[in-house]
């Protein structure tokens, strides 16, 4: 069988389409990249070692933050696009088409409809994106970690994180993470706590964003505070395996990672995400009584404070539990049950 990955856009994305595709390839099917020329899809999969037979970028943009002619050029990309990709599709001789989300895949989502050839969707937040609602009532089965309705509620996260994962029972390293960008409320709450963490000894692990580096470093070496400190790595879970807490933001795969890893979680919600999605997905979290989330704000501070003279330990056995692995092998699973 031979299955098109489309979607992307952003990192949380694209580990979505880079887990499902190691996962049709290890159940013996090809699959081939429908992505955007915008976005990050590019620098993910291009010229790179990926499980892709195949790598289509078109010139696509998102539409929802456009206004006048900009969205009316958008709109007519994606339909051009849309039309490239039906071409894609034949081409390629594709049985099915699985969306992740993101702009970049509308093009190739569409083309599924209009072609027949069954469309499968991965939503990755708990608020579901305005295209995967427009199209989910297209589509045979839509994914969802946040749907208990969901066939496969297990989120496709790399197996690394879980081969790493520990109950964690002693507070004695914080990990701050900002994401690859870097988030300035999240550095500015990690310099802030810092004077108490080097009180009762408590070990910092700080991504920063290169943006950000530089003003880090010096306002460290003024604190006079020891850090393990960079831009950004692509060893995060044997930088999270070392920490027994984290203070992050909540993009849905950095916070499924976080739980795989049963690693007890500080959400710090991007204010500014689409739908609010990034506060909601932590929210889904805190309801389970698994981590704790506080926006941006002048009680941000004192929210963290209460949080690390909370214990870990439940939380931590509790996470362990609340993942399973395999999610990607499992959505692959009920994708060839409809298309077979």
């Amino acid at each position: 069988m031979k299955i098109a990955i489309t979607g992307g856009g952003t990192g949380g994305h694209l580990s979505i389409a880079k887990a499902l595709a190691h996962a049709c390839v290890n159940d013996g099917n090809e699959v081939i990249f429908i992505g955007s020329l915008s976005g990050q899809d590019q620098s993910w999969f291009d010229n790179d070692d990926t499980d892709f037979h195949n790598r289509y970028f078109l010139n696509t943009a998102g539409v929802v933050n456009k206004k006048g002619i900009k969205k009316v050029f958008s709109l007519f990309n994606i339909i051009t696009a849309m039309f490239k990709s039906l071409r894609i599709l034949q081409k390629e001789k594709i049985s099915a088409v699985i969306s992740v989300g993101g702009f970049s895949s509308a093009p190739a989502s569409i083309a599924a409809i209009a072609s027949r050839r069954p469309l499968f969707i991965h939503e990755q937040n708990a608020v579901e994106g305005s295209l995967n609602k427009l199209l989910k009532p297209y589509s045979k089965l839509f994914f969802s970690s946040y749907d208990k309705n969901s066939l496969v509620d297990s989120y496709p996260v790399n197996d690394k994180f879980f081969k790493t994962q520990r109950v964690r029972t002693d507070l004695k390293t914080i990990i701050f993470l900002g994401g690859s960008q870097g988030a300035t409320a999240i550095n500015d709450l990690a310099l802030e706590i810092a004077p108490y963490l080097k009180k009762r000894n408590i070990k910092i692990i700080h991504q920063c964003g290169a943006r950000d580096l530089e003003r880090l470093i010096n306002a460290y070496k003024v604190l006079d505070v020891e850090v393990n400190l960079f831009d950004f790595s692509k060893k995060l879970d044997v930088l999270m395996q070392r920490a027994d807490m984290a203070i992050s933001r909540s993009g849905a795969s950095t916070l499924w990672e976080l739980c795989a890893n049963a690693l007890p979680t500080f959400f710090v919600p991007y204010p500014y995400a689409a739908g609010d999605h990034q506060f909601h997905n932590a929210n889904f979290i805190v309801q389970e009584e698994l981590g704790w989330c506080e926006r941006e704000g002048e009680h941000l501070y004192e929210t963290l404070l209460s949080a690390l003279e909370e214990g870990i330990t439940d939380k931590s056995e509790r996470l362990s539990k609340v993942l399973k692995p395999n999610g990607a092998e499992m959505i692959i699973n009920e994708v060839e049950k409809v298309v077979r």
